[in-house]
């Protein structure tokens, strides 16, 4: 477990941006999985203008996201599908056929779980898993109690985002607004994992992940077992990490 402290907003987003890109640039045919939400936006946005300065071939690299709302329309503006469109796909110019995504309706979630955990096997798996992580600790949409043994799944969403959700999409009360989302097991079998957060709001379950006994209580703890994990923090992120717990991972990047 590695843990990169930021100095700053803009480090922390460029920090971010900087491991997606580097995996894009130093295998050209990367299974790269995204996530969605106010952390990750930056990220994106930072990403594109580094990208900018820096282009290089994209054209075999394969993008996706780790969950997408179901039961929307897959062009409602919250949708991750629409998210990752706009802030990466696009911007990159990452060929529509290599953004594997799962529908946001379907008569067999099951089945549509299913494929989308083929597709992304047929493509050699995940080299990198780039995450955010809930204020309850969960990881994409498996909340608390979400067994580690997990694989893709219909799984329900936290109540805030269902509400904010359905009143931002016009969704009646009897649709159900889930999220098809890879399982836990899924994501530990990605080579690598960065995941990110900032703001004083994560630090209690950033703490809690990092330093607590692993637990399904706490879904991002399952990460403390990951080879290849990196987590991203801003200072407010941090500020509840206990000091000196990681005396030989924990290191804040230099000036250059």
């Amino acid at each position: 477990m590695r843990i990169t402290i930021a100095k700053s907003e803009a480090e922390f987003f460029q920090l971010g941006a900087r491991r997606i890109l580097d995996q894009m640039f130093q295998k050209r045919n990367a299974v790269v999985g995204l996530a969605t939400g106010r952390t990750t936006t930056g990220i994106h946005a930072a990403a594109c203008d580094i990208y900018r300065q820096n282009p290089f071939d994209v054209s075999g690299l394969t993008v996706f996201a780790m969950d997408e709302v179901t039961n929307i329309s897959r062009e409602f503006s919250g949708s991750c599908y629409d998210m990752i469109l706009r802030q990466i796909v696009r911007p990159l110019g990452i060929p529509l056929e290599n953004f594997i995504m799962p529908p946001t309706r379907s008569d067999d979630f099951a089945a549509e779980a299913r494929l989308f955990e083929q597709r992304i096997a047929e493509r050699g798996g995940v080299d990198l898993q780039f995450l955010g992580i809930g204020e309850n600790g969960h990881l994409g949409f498996n909340q608390p109690g979400t067994p580690f043994e997990s694989t893709c799944w219909h799984s329900r969403m936290d109540s805030e985002l269902e509400a904010r959700l359905r009143r931002e999409s016009q969704s009646p009360d009897h649709v159900f607004l889930g999220g098809l989302t890879l399982g836990i097991k899924n994501i530990m079998h990605s080579r690598k994992i960065v995941l990110a957060a900032n703001g004083s709001r994560k630090a209690g379950i950033v703490a809690a992940a990092l330093t607590n006994p692993v637990t399904p209580d706490v879904p991002a703890s399952v990460l403390q077992l990951h080879p290849d994990c990196e987590f991203i923090l801003d200072s407010a992120a941090a500020e509840c990490l206990p000091g000196g717990a990681f005396p030989t991972e924990l290191f804040r990047p230099s000036k250059s």
